[in-house]
């Protein structure tokens, strides 16, 4: 076993927003590849943290640590690969299934042995693709060997409504995580069950059963896991987030509003309320920390941090620490870009019904954007857009990459770059 880092941890963290996750898989691409070259080796990534589909490419990554030259190509393999009628089933009892509980009928009881309940869509095909695309037990193996140091998957437990980070690590997790009353922490082997309760889109997915409880999306509250990263260690956090900030054209402001009545329109802002727009929030709150601790240093002198946080570890739990932290973001509306591809009739779907429902999603948003069907449109061709998005938009942030990664580091033979 390797001794314990002395330089700073790097953290990256993952955020949420169903199929928009294949934006996070052409980051991690670039990373392993151009960012690879540039720096003659493999970029040290110390904690992976992630919520929803985050927390399915943060186990992905986890358990594919050791080799970080075959991650990059798997990742984007898998993403490239899917079909969205394998997936979510989309046959005609399934939509009336979907109908009868949208009025207000029980869902069906959950067969014997089964871990999930409920939901408005049948997504055992995600379930099996997630099982058989991540080799789980390389997250154990990463752990052990020291290619990871920790892996955080956040949910929502259905029953309080509070937030369950589930924690593996390659060191003994603190007994005291949050003095926060709605978080909460568990240590556990992170498997299939942790990752699909955390990507469970509210309503639409149904909850998962871990143990005897039931949990959902987990970025209902924690969108975007920065804090579990810096609880874990993290000193430099590489965050991404799926949510485009622009102020549209006045054509486009026109058309949402036309668009408002609209219930799917209603129904996609919705989902963007509760999964994307935490992230400017928790970025906003980490530079205010970043500038009181840089005033108070240039105020009082370098004893000013560790005054501070003799009373800050009785009050909150944890000590305040500067972190370094670079942000991508799409720079290109996944919406909008959602909306395009389907009218292009690109979608790998067979099914006449299928086919004409995804068609009707769309027409049911505005004409030029389809957030709600951009959170599940699980289509390969889709998923190539975004990973060259990706992949675009890290190329956009190299010099900022190259900085935050400039660490001394040893790498095993079977992390250096290619």
């Amino acid at each position: 076993m390797q001794a314990p880092l002395t330089r700073p941890k790097i953290g990256f963290v993952l955020s949420g927003g169903g199929s928009r996750g294949a934006y996070e898989a052409g980051i991690i691409h670039y990373l392993r590849t151009d960012l690879a070259k540039r720096m003659g080796r493999h970029v040290p990534i110390d904690i992976v943290a992630g919520t929803s589909v985050g927390a399915i490419n943060a186990a992905f990554m986890a358990a594919t640590a050791s080799d970080p030259t075959a991650q990059a190509q798997q990742i984007v393999d898998a993403w490239r690969s899917l079909r969205i009628e394998e997936l979510i089933s989309l046959k005609p009892m399934d939509m009336v299934r979907a109908a009868r509980m949208m009025l207000g009928g029980e869902p069906p009881p959950p067969t014997p042995n089964s871990f999930r309940y409920g939901g408005f869509l049948d997504t055992s095909g995600l379930e099996r693709f997630v099982i058989r695309a991540i080799p789980w037990r390389g997250i154990e193996k990463s752990l052990r060997d020291r290619s990871l140091y920790a892996i955080s998957v956040s949910a929502t437990h259905v029953g309080t409504g509070h937030t369950v980070v589930f924690l593996s690590s390659s060191d003994p997790v603190p007994r005291e995580w949050s003095r926060d009353p709605f978080v909460r922490h568990r240590a556990a082997r992170i498997g299939p069950r942790h990752v699909l309760a955390s990507a469970a889109i509210p309503m639409l997915f149904p909850t998962v059963k871990i143990g005897d409880e039931f949990f959902t999306d987990g970025g209902l509250r924690q969108n975007t896991p920065m804090s579990p990263a810096i609880r874990l260690g993290a000193d430099r956090l590489l965050l991404v987030s799926l949510r485009h900030i622009a102020s549209g054209s006045p054509a486009l402001q026109q058309e949402r509003v036309e668009a408002y009545p609209k219930p799917l329109f209603l129904a996609g802002k919705a989902l963007n309320a509760l999964m994307l727009d935490h992230t400017e929030y928790d970025l906003q709150r980490m530079q205010r920390i970043n500038m009181i601790l840089d005033a108070g240093h240039a105020t009082f002198g370098e004893g000013f941090q560790a005054m501070m946080n003799d009373t800050l570890v009785n009050l909150r739990g944890a000590p305040m620490r500067r972190i370094q932290a670079t942000h991508i973001r799409p720079s290109e509306d996944i919406g909008s870009i959602a909306a395009q591809f389907v009218r292009s009739g690109r979608m790998k779907v067979d099914g006449r019904i299928a086919r004409r429902l995804i068609q009707r999603l769309a027409e049911g948003e505005a004409a030029h954007e389809s957030d709600l069907l951009s959170y599940l449109l699980f289509d390969g061709d889709y998923a190539a857009q975004l990973i060259d998005l990706g992949r675009r938009d890290a190329a956009q942030k190299e010099d900022e990459l190259a900085a935050l990664f400039d660490v001394p580091v040893e790498l095993p033979v079977s992390r250096r770059a290619v």
